[in-house]
C-alpha cells in the first residue's frame, strides 16, 4: 500500500483516500478472483451433469430414493402358469389351446377383465384353437401380440443414425379379441424400468398389453382414459409392489375347481408364465428378486389407474439450475468460515434430496446424484483454500516472528504443532557475549537519523550473522548493543570457543565496514566485545501476556561488565572463558580488574586470536 505526503492541511486525508483506493482495489481483486472460481466450478458442474458421465450410479440411487411401495390395487389378480401346472398338465408348448378355453369357462362372467400375458400365435390342433377363438371372442378379453423390430438406416436432416425399433411385423394372436404387444425393453443394465404403450404401424396404433386392458377398465367404469407423460415413447414404471405381493393362484387349482370363481368378480386376472423354466421374468428397480411378467404387467396397469406416471426433468434445465446453485453455494463456502459452510453444505445437500423426493411424489424425476456430489466437491475445495489459507498465514506470521528471534529460539517455542508459550527456564552452563558500538551516541548526534539507521542496520546484520555462523542463539538488541548466548536453547559443541569466534568475527567484519562507512559518512565505527561464561537460568522470562526468552544471572552480568570496558576493536574474556580455550587462544593477559557490582576483581585477558 502506497501513501502520498503533501504539506497543506489536506494531506492526510488524501492519504487516507489513496489508502481506501487501494484497499478497494484489492477487494475488487479478490472478488473476481472468487467469481472466477465460482464460474470455473459452476461450468465443470454443468458439464458434469448434462453428460450424465455417472449416469449408472445415478440410475441406482433414483432405484433406491425414488421406487416407494405403496398400496397394492387387490382387484388385481394373478393366474400362474407355475410349477405345479408345469407338472399336472406338462410343457407348456405341448398344451391344446384347449386349456385357455376351459379356463375362461372356469372363470365364466366373474371377472372385470382376463388378460393373456402370453404369445398364442399360430395354429395347433384345430378343436383346440377353435375352442379358444370361441370363447375368446367377448370384449373383456385381452390376448398378447408381438412386435418384431428390425434395424433401419435412416437418413433425415442430413445426419444418418440407426433405427433400432423400426417394426418388421407384427404377430398376433389367434383369436379375433382384445390384443395388446407384450414386448418389454429393459435398460443397458437388464434392469426393466420403463414401458413402452403405444406404436405405430400401418398407420395405426399398436397398444401395449397393459394399457389396452387400462382402457378397458375405463370403459367399464365410465372414466376417460388419460394419456400419461411419457419420454421417448415410454412411462417410468413406478412399481407398486415387490415380486409376490400381488395374489397369484395357480392355473391348475382353477382349471381343476379348487378355487371358488366368485374370487375373480369384478377383478382384473392376468394370465401369464410364473416359473423361471418360461422365461418371462425380469429384474426390476425396486427389489433385487426377479419379478415374473404378469407381476410386471400388473404394476403396470396400476401405475396407469393411478396416475403415476413421472417423468425425467429436462436435463439441460436441471444441469443449469445445479450448476447456478453450486456456483452461489462455492462463493458462500470459500467467503465464510468452515464452523458456517461445512452445516450449510450439509444442509444444502439435504435439502437437494428432500426437494427430489417431493418432486417425485409430483411426478417430476430430478438425478440424485450430481448435485450432493457438486455440493460435496465445492466444499472440500472451500476446506482445501482455507487450509492453505491458514497455512500461508501462519506461515507469513512465523516468517516475521522470526525476524525479532533467533531460529533455535523458534523452532524451539513453535516445535510441530504451533506456537507453545510458557513461562520458566532451567539452569544451562552457557557463553554469554555482548558487543556494541564504541562511540554510537556521539555519532547519533552529528548525524541525520536516516545514515543512522543505516549503520545500524548495517552493524547490526554484521553481528547477527556471525552470531547464527557460529551456531549462536540471538538472545536481544539493546539499543546499539546486541547479546548472545551459546549452548541455549539447545546444546552447542564446544560452545565457549565458538562464542570465541563469534567475537573476533565481528571484529574482522567491523573493521571491513568501518572503511565504507568513513568514505560515505566521513564517520567510522568500531565494535567493543566482552565474553564470559558459566551457569544461568535459560528460558521464558515475564508474565503470561508478554515474555522474553533470554539468559539472566551473573554469568550474564559480567559479559556485559567485560564489553563495557573493552576499548575499540577489542575482545575481553573472562578467565573462566579463558580456560577453557587457552591451548587454542592468543591472549594478552590485562589483569584485574574492578568490574561494576562486583564484590571482587576479575582477570580479565584480550584475546587477540585462535588457533
Amino acid at each position: 500500500m502506497c501513501y502520498h505526503y503533501y504539506e497543506d492541511v489536506c494531506g492526510c486525508d488524501r492519504m487516507v483516500l489513496q489508502s481506501a483506493d487501494t484497499g478497494i482495489c484489492m477487494k475488487k481483486t479478490q472478488l473476481f478472483k472468487i467469481l472466477t472460481e465460482a464460474l470455473l466450478v459452476a461450468a465443470v458442474t454443468f458439464l458434469v451433469c448434462h453428460s450424465d458421465v455417472l449416469g449408472s450410479f445415478d440410475t441406482m440411487l433414483t432405484d433406491k430414493a425414488y421406487q416407494r411401495p405403496r398400496a397394492i390395487n387387490n382387484k388385481i389378480k394373478i393366474i400362474g402358469i407355475d410349477d405345479d401346472t408345469i407338472r399336472e398338465l406338462g410343457p407348456m408348448g405341448t398344451w391344446s389351446r384347449q386349456v385357455y378355453a376351459d379356463l375362461i369357462e372356469a372363470l365364466g362372467d366373474e371377472p372385470a377383465e382376463i388378460v393373456f400375458d402370453l404369445m398364442i400365435f399360430g395354429d395347433m390342433d384345430e378343436s383346440g384353437d377353435d375352442a379358444f377363438r370361441q370363447a375368446a371372442a367377448r370384449e373383456d378379453i385381452v390376448a398378447g401380440s408381438y412386435i418384431n423390430f428390425r434395424t433401419n438406416y435412416r437418413y433425415e436432416a442430413g445426419v444418418v443414425y440407426i433405427d433400432y425399433y423400426g417394426i418388421d411385423r407384427v404377430d398376433m394372436p389367434i383369436a379375433d379379441c382384445e390384443t395388446g404387444f407384450v414386448n418389454a425393453f429393459p435398460d443397458e443394465d437388464g434392469v426393466l424400468r420403463t414401458a413402452a404403450l403405444t406404436y405405430r404401424y400401418d398407420e395405426e396404433t399398436i397398444d401395449s398389453l397393459a394399457y389396452t386392458a387400462y382402457k378397458i377398465y375405463c370403459r367399464r367404469n365410465g372414466i376417460e382414459p388419460t394419456v400419461p407423460a411419457t419420454e421417448f415413447g415410454r412411462i417410468n414404471i413406478e412399481f407398486a409392489g415387490h415380486p409376490g405381493d400381488y395374489e397369484k393362484i395357480s392355473l391348475c387349482k382353477v382349471l381343476d375347481g379348487q378355487v371358488d370363481k366368485a374370487v375373480f368378480k369384478d377383478r382384473i386376472v392376468f394370465v401369464g408364465a410364473y416359473t423361471s423354466g418360461l422365461y418371462d421374468q425380469y429384474a426390476v428397480p425396486n427389489t433385487s428378486d426377479i419379478m415374473f411378467g404378469p407381476e410386471v404387467q400388473a404394476n403396470i396397469l396400476q401405475a396407469l389407474i393411478d396416475g403415476v406416471s413421472p417423468v425425467h426433468a429436462g436435463r439441460r434445465l436441471v444441469a443449469a439450475v445445479c450448476a447456478l446453485i453450486i456456483g452461489l453455494l462455492f462463493c458462500v463456502y470459500r467467503s465464510t468460515e468452515l464452523k458456517i459452510s461445512i452445516p450449510l453444505a450439509i444442509l444444502s445437500g439435504s435439502a437437494y434430496i428432500i426437494v427430489c423426493i417431493v418432486l417425485c411424489g409430483r411426478g417430476i424425476l430430478l438425478p440424485i446424484l450430481y448435485f450432493p456430489l457438486a455440493d460435496l466437491s465445492a466444499i472440500l475445495l472451500a476446506v482445501i483454500y482455507h487450509y492453505l489459507k491458514e497455512y500461508r498465514d501462519k506461515k507469513q506470521i512465523s516468517d516475521a516472528f522470526r525476524k525479532y528471534i533467533s531460529p533455535q529460539v523458534f523452532d524451539e517455542i513453535s516445535g510441530k504443532g504451533g506456537f507453545t508459550l510458557k513461562l520458566g527456564g532451567e539452569t544451562r552452563d552457557i557463553a554469554v557475549l555482548f558487543v556494541d558500538i564504541r562511540g554510537f551516541t556521539t555519532m547519533s548526534e552529528s548525524l541525520p537519523p536516516e545514515q543512522i539507521v543505516d549503520i545500524l542496520n548495517s552493524y547490526l546484520e554484521l553481528t547477527t550473522n556471525a552470531i547464527f555462523n557460529n551456531g549462536g542463539t540471538l538472545d536481544k538488541f539493546i539499543g546499539d548493543a546486541t547479546m548472545a548466548v551459546f549452548n541455549a536453547p539447545f546444546d552447542l559443541e564446544d560452545h565457549i570457543y565458538k562464542a570465541c569466534r563469534t567475537a573476533l568475527d565481528i571484529v574482522a567484519g567491523g573493521e571491513a565496514i568501518e572503511s565504507k562507512f568513513m568514505e560515505k559518512y566521513g564517520k567510522s565505527v568500531g565494535f567493543g566485545v566482552g565474553v564470559n561464561c558459566g551457569k544461568a537460568v535459560v528460558g521464558n522470562i515475564g508474565c503470561s501476556f508478554r515474555m522474553d526468552y533470554t539468559a539472566i544471572g551473573d554469568t550474564v552480568n559480567t559479559a556485559a561488565r567485560l564489553e563495557a570496558n573493552a576499548k575499540r576493536g577489542q575482545v575481553l574474556i573472562s578467565d573462566a572463558v579463558y580456560e577453557q580455550v587457552k591451548d587454542r587462544a592468543v591472549v594478552e593477559p590485562i589483569g584485574a580488574i574492578p568490574l561494576k557490582g562486583k564484590s571482587k576483581e576479575v582477570f580479565v585477558y584480550s584475546l587477540t586470536d585462535l588457533k
